[in-house]
């Protein structure tokens, strides 16, 4: 038997300002990774990524089924570094790959999880649109209709590593409150698809204060968000890459303006949030 399966995984953004390691997103830009089975094993890829049982998408597998025999050939246009959750898409592909070809019925989030440490990319990843982890679960919301996003990936990175050692190990009690009130404040704009609510939801003060000097130029964007016509702004994940949030017709303007403004420091992309998540398809 010659199993093989295409699975399709998309980018997502973490914590979304107030939530951090609990809320995130899907975006629009996608890895694919086909598993093949050939009889020996191999990595076929142009990334630059691990091609040897390194690799995120063989370790994925490897936690439901030897890879041992199957040839694993990856594409992706998620940018590699960045906060945009590329290792929880290489898990879940590999995980689902597995899971599919073995009919296994695995609990891929909770395996997934384990392997990345946090659940919010890989819900998001999963199940697309907006993902609030919670007793671990991820409960999904859609997208409400007119609300897009940009992103600007800079060319410098920052290792995740770096980005979690510059978390203090207490914070202020107000400052957990107020992360706390912007939190509901954004789950209750996404549920009502009110978006004056979400800018108003877009404020953090447990993790994005205390990583700004890593990410200068990431943090200006931050702050300067709504001077670009945007409903605000938060660091993807570990960052450095931001999350302009923007209403559907001002997208245009303010993906000029971040261009502008960007120069030759960093990437502005167009993304819109996803609202599909992960998606098996089994080949001939």
């Amino acid at each position: 038997m010659h199993r093989r399966r295409l699975v399709r995984v998309p980018a997502s953004s973490a914590n979304l300002g107030p939530g951090f390691d609990c809320f995130a997103a899907a975006l629009a830009l996608h890895t694919e990774i086909e598993v093949v089975e050939t009889g020996r094993f191999g990595v076929v890829t142009d990334l630059a990524i691990a091609r040897d049982r390194r690799n995120l998408a063989v370790r994925g597998f490897a936690r439901l089924h030897p890879p041992d025999g199957f040839e694993f050939r990856i594409r992706s246009e998620i940018p590699l570094s960045g906060g945009l959750g590329t290792s929880a898409a290489a898990y879940v592909a590999g995980l689902l790959a597995a899971d599919s070809m073995f009919e296994l019925g695995a609990d891929v989030l909770a395996l997934a999880t384990e392997l990345e440490g946090h659940p919010d990319n890989v819900g998001a990843a999963l199940h697309g649109g907006f993902v609030v982890c919670a007793q671990d679960a991820a409960t999904r919301l859609e997208a409400p209709a007119g609300l897009e996003a940009v992103l600007v990936v800079p060319h410098e990175h920052v290792r995740t590593r770096e980005a979690r050692a510059a978390l203090p190990r207490q914070v202020p009690m107000a400052d957990a409150v107020a992360n706390v009130a912007h939190a509901s404040l954004l789950v209750l704009g996404l549920a009502r698809g009110d978006l004056d609510l979400v800018s108003r939801a877009l404020v953090d003060r447990l993790h994005q204060p205390y990583r700004a000097h890593l990410y200068p130029r990431s943090m200006d964007v931050v702050q300067r968000a709504r001077s670009f016509g945007a409903l605000g702004a938060t660091i993807s994940g570990a960052g450095p890459s931001v999350l302009v949030w923007c209403g559907y017709e001002q997208t245009g303007a303010v993906l000029e303006a971040l261009r502008r403004e960007a120069g030759d420091w960093a990437d502005v992309l167009r993304a819109p949030f996803e609202a599909h998540g992960a998606d098996v398809t089994a080949l001939g």
